[in-house]
């Protein structure tokens, strides 16, 4: 069981990812905005971030480069529903270690985050 921490501003993909994480036999973490994310790094460390890019406040970009600005080596899949090719080379340069497009097929996410969690 892994240490989920899903970082969405919609409510209903927020409550899809919980119960089919949870379903999968994760802990999982809920965050709206980035913010009250990365305070809460502070204390616990989870072993995976799914982070979406588009969020009120500060958006998932700069939240993936003050994570990583912090030394925090977490793995971090962004989720987006934007499909521009240089968004995905620019967040995955700034330092996230996989990308995926909204929407999405869970059985993919859930490989994906299998494959992150096999890395550490």
């Amino acid at each position: 069981m892994a240490h989920i921490v899903v970082v969405e501003d919609e409510e209903l993909i927020a409550t899809m990812l919980r119960i089919n994480l949870r379903g999968a036999g994760h802990e999982v973490q809920v965050f709206h905005r980035a913010e009250p994310m990365l305070d809460h790094l502070e204390s616990e460390v989870p072993d995976v971030i799914l982070l979406d890019i588009m969020l009120p406040g500060m958006d998932g970009d700069e939240a993936l480069k003050t994570l990583r600005s912090r030394g925090h080596a977490v793995p971090v899949l962004m989720l987006t529903a934007r499909k521009d090719a240089d968004l995905k080379v620019s967040t995955l340069d700034s330092g996230a270690d996989d990308y995926l497009t909204k929407p999405f097929d869970m059985a993919e996410l859930l490989a994906r985050i299998r494959a992150l969690l096999r890395r550490n």
